[in-house]
């Protein structure tokens, strides 16, 4: 298995890097000392950088302005983007925009993806369900509506969507009577659609999207067979992506810190102790990277073989490398942060240190999308489905 990536692929990270060089981990009030969210918007200014950069048009196709590069481009940026903390709906926007892309209609692709390169239009998703631990396709009911228009009737719930406040369109998956599941692209200010406002453990402004009989026109439904699933594994992916950015800075914070701190004369770098338990972050952080391409190259596959279904040889479906990815992730992102703040003894909970807020993100993270035990056990029903011989 070859994982280098490619001249695209390289130019997207310096892209990225260059549009977050900039960007302060600690721009915005601590969650820590903030009572609600610390702040009312996602940083506009990195997102219009980002536009600038054609970054946020990367993964689109060429004949809507993108770059047409795959779910590997997307990792690469997202994983920059966590080193500093961006506070950017890129995941979703870009995760939302390729399922649409995939699947859409070509009025439903020439309305939305253009914008979405030039950003001009904020997409989000539900994906955590009605408590955060069922399927969301589960958590809204869809049926057709009356009348020769057609389209179709949304009821349900679905908690901890982020970014909703300030998204465009939120992007919510609904399952039908005969056992289908759809998504649907629906505006915030759509009639029957409500959101209280929730605030994330890292302090973002996220929402419980409540919808009680919104209509929504079928132009703006996606009811591909795969298509939510593709579009879900593809946020996992991409979550595990934010982690493994996110552990690699704390993992760097904490090197630069015991190499400078000294006890008895000697940077506590040099103690063996320390050094052990740095090297087996490092470890950590290496296995999330390698199931990180792993799932992500696998999202890349033709849909038949990628999406849901066995491919060739015997192999599991993507779903079985997403499960191995998020299980490090979720782990490997929680040890890490938590061998930084006891090798930073009190400076780790010093709110004036950046590492607490890093902290708090590491814990969104690893629950977002399902912790590593929904995971786990996920991979132990594929493994149950599809016995390797």
């Amino acid at each position: 298995m070859d994982f280098t990536f490619t001249e695209e692929q390289q130019a997207a990270v310096e892209a990225a890097r260059a549009v977050l060089s900039g960007v302060a981990p600690d721009a915005v009030p601590s969650p820590a000392l903030t009572a609600g969210a610390v702040a009312e918007e996602f940083d506009r200014a990195v997102w219009a950088a980002l536009a600038g950069a054609d970054l946020l048009g990367l993964v689109l196709p060429p004949e809507h302005g993108g770059a047409g590069l795959d779910p590997i481009a997307l990792c690469l940026v997202l994983r920059e983007s966590a080193k500093v903390l961006a506070r950017v709906p890129l995941l979703e926007t870009s995760a939302v925009a390729m399922a649409v892309a995939r699947h859409g209609s070509p009025t439903l692709c020439a309305e939305i993806l253009p914008r979405v390169g030039r950003g001009e239009l904020v997409l989000t998703v539900g994906a955590n369900g009605r408590t955060g631990h069922d399927l969301a396709e589960l958590a809204v009911t869809a049926r057709r509506a009356e009348g020769k228009d057609g389209g179709w009737v949304l009821d349900g719930l679905q908690t901890g969507v982020p970014w909703a406040p300030c998204a465009d369109r939120i992007a919510v998956p609904a399952h039908t009577d005969d056992g289908r599941v759809l998504f649907a692209l629906v505006s915030p200010a759509h009639e029957g659609l409500t959101l209280a406002e929730q605030i994330s453990t890292n302090g973002e402004r996220y929402a419980e999207v409540a919808l009680d009989s919104v209509r929504v026109d079928a132009a703006d439904v996606i009811d591909a067979n795969g298509a939510w699933e593709w579009l879900r594994h593809l946020l996992t992916t991409g979550t595990c992506a934010l982690a493994l950015g996110l552990g690699e800075a704390v993992l760097t914070m904490t090197s630069r810190y015991t190499a400078q701190r000294e006890q008895f004369g000697f940077p506590v770098a040099t103690f063996q102790a320390v050094a052990v338990q740095a090297a087996d972050r490092y470890i950590d952080l290496r296995a999330m990277e390698a199931t990180l391409w792993q799932a992500a190259w696998r999202l890349t596959e033709p849909e038949e073989t990628g999406a849901s279904g066995t491919a060739s040889g015997g192999t599991l479906p993507v779903a079985a490398d997403v499960a191995v990815a998020k299980i490090w992730a979720s782990e490997g992102v929680r040890r890490v942060v938590q061998t930084a703040q006891h090798l930073h003894g009190g400076f780790g909970a010093d709110t004036d240190y950046p590492l607490h807020r890093f902290h708090a993100w590491a814990k969104q993270l690893e629950l977002s999308l399902g912790p590593a035990a929904a995971h786990e056990e996920a991979l132990g029903d594929l493994l149950a489905a599809h016995p390797l011989g």
